[in-house]
C-alpha cells in the first residue's frame, strides 16, 4: 500500500496566490526562499568544463571535492578536525533530511526530536519510517527512547541562531540519550545580526562545542542558498567518520550520487568566497528594505538574525496575516506551515529580485496609511 503522508502545505496557498496573481501591478511571491539571481559564472564554467561524464561518478565524491568539503569547513567555520572520511556530498539537503531516520535504522517506538518551529521535513522523515516526530527546543525536555535530534541553526522559518553553549548543551544530552544529533546549517553564511554579523554562525562540529571528540555528531550544508545552486541539488554533510561511513555504505547501495558536472559546481562553490559576500550584500539591501517596511506598515519582527526569511507577526492569525497580504499582491507562508508554535507568525522570504521587493514595499506602505 502506497504511504500515506500529510497534505503538501504549500498546496493550501494556491487561492491566496491567485488572489496576489490579480493584483494590477503583479504578484510578489515572498513565499519560497528560492533563490533568484544568476548562478555565478565561476560555478557555470566548472560545470561546463566537467560535462564529459561519461563515467559513474564517485558516490563519496571526488577526491578534489572531499577535499574542497574539508577546507571549507577549516577557512569558513573553524572546524579544522576534519578528514575526507568526515565529509560526504549529497544531492541537496532536503532528501538527506527526509532519509536520514530510514538510513540510520530508525523505527516504530523511536523518537525523533526537531524544532518547535521547524522545516516540516524532519518530522516527515520520522513518519516514513514509523518512528514518532516530537517537537522541543529545550535539550531537558527530550525523551528517552530519542534516536535522532535533528536541530536547524540557522533556522527555518524563524532565522534563529544558536550560540556554541545552545550547541554544547544540545551535544551533551544527545549523547546522553544514545542518539546521533544531526545539525542542519544551510543558512550559515547568511548571518545579520550581532555576533555574527558578515560571517558564518557557529557549526555543531565547533571544537569548542565537541573538541575532537565528533561521535554520534553530523552537521548537514547545503549551497543552494549561499551560490544559488537551488537548481543543482548540490549539498554536504560532514561529522562522526562512522557515521559517515554507513551513510556512505547506504548511498553506494540505493545510487544516491551527485551527477559529476554537479560535484565540480561544489567545487568551485567551495572554493571561492567572493561570490557569497556579493550574495551575502545583495540579500542584505533586500531585507532591509522589507524590513523597514514590514516594520512602517505595524509588523513586529521577531528572531531572524541570520537565513533568507523575515519572521513576523501582527498579532493576529497566520492565515488572516496571509489573506491580508494577498490582498495586495503579496504571497507569503504562513507560520502554522511550521508548526502550531508558528500560528502567530507568516514567513517573509527575502529572494525575491531588487524590483519586487521596492513593489512589496511601495505597496506595505501604501497598505498602512
Amino acid at each position: 500500500m502506497p504511504l500515506t503522508l500529510p497534505e503538501f502545505p504549500w498546496d493550501a496557498l494556491l487561492p491566496f496566490a491567485d488572489t496576489a496573481r490579480a493584483h494590477p501591478d503583479g504578484i510578489v511571491d515572498l513565499s519560497v526562499g528560492s533563490p533568484v539571481d544568476a548562478t555565478p559564472a565561476i560555478i557555470r564554467d566548472a560545470v561546463l568544463a566537467a560535462t564529459d561524464a561519461h563515467s559513474y561518478p564517485l558516490t563519496a565524491g571526488t577526491p578534489t571535492l572531499q577535499e574542497a568539503i574539508v577546507s571549507w569547513f577549516a577557512r569558513r567555520r573553524g572546524v579544522s578536525a576534519l578528514s575526507v572520511a568526515n565529509v560526504l556530498p549529497t544531492i541537496g539537503s532536503k532528501e538527506l533530511v527526509a532519509g536520514l531516520p530510514l538510513w540510520l535504522g530508525l523505527g516504530r517506538g523511536d523518537i525523533v526530536v526537531h524544532p518547535r518551529t521547524a522545516y516540516p521535513t524532519y518530522a516527515i522523515g520520522a513518519e516514513l519510517v514509523g518512528a514518532t516526530a516530537h517537537a522541543g527546543d529545550d535539550p531537558a525536555d527530550w525523551p528517552e527512547g530519542t534516536k535522532l535530534v535533528w536541530i536547524n541553526s540557522p533556522g527555518n522559518p524563524d532565522g534563529r541562531v544558536l550560540g556554541i553553549e545552545a550547541l554544547r548543551v544540545a551535544v551533551a544530552r544527545a549523547r546522553e540519550l544514545g542518539a546521533v544529533i544531526a545539525s542542519d546549517e544551510c543558512y550559515a553564511e547568511l548571518a545579520w545580526d550581532a555576533p555574527w554579523t558578515g560571517r558564518a554562525t557557529p557549526s555543531i562540529l565547533d571544537p569548542a562545542v565537541v573538541g575532537e571528540d565528533l561521535s554520534s555528531v553530523l552537521a548537514v550544508y547545503s549551497l543552494s542558498k549561499q551560490s544559488n545552486l537551488a537548481g543543482y541539488r548540490a549539498g554536504l554533510l560532514a561529522g562522526s567518520s562512522d557515521l559517515v561511513e554507513a551513510l556512505l555504505a547506504v548511498r553506494k547501495h540505493i545510487g544516491l550520487i551527485p551527477p559529476a558536472p554537479v560535484q565540480a559546481a561544489m567545487v568551485a562553490a567551495l572554493s571561492d568566497d567572493e561570490h557569497v559576500s556579493v550574495q551575502r550584500e545583495r540579500y542584505r539591501v533586500r531585507r532591509e528594505k522589507l524590513q523597514r517596511a514590514l516594520t512602517d506598515a505595524g509588523f513586529r519582527v521577531d528572531r531572524s538574525e541570520a537565513g533568507l526569511y523575515l519572521w513576523v507577526t501582527r498579532g493576529t492569525d497566520a492565515w488572516a496575516t496571509v489573506a491580508e497580504l494577498a490582498a495586495i499582491g503579496i504571497l507569503c507562508a504562513p507560520g502554522t506551515f511550521y508548526g502550531v508554535a508558528g500560528a502567530g507568525h507568516v514567513r517573509i522570504a527575502i529572494t525575491a529580485t531588487d524590483e519586487r521587493v521596492d513593489a512589496a514595499a511601495r505597496r506595505l506602505r501604501a497598505s498602512s496609511n
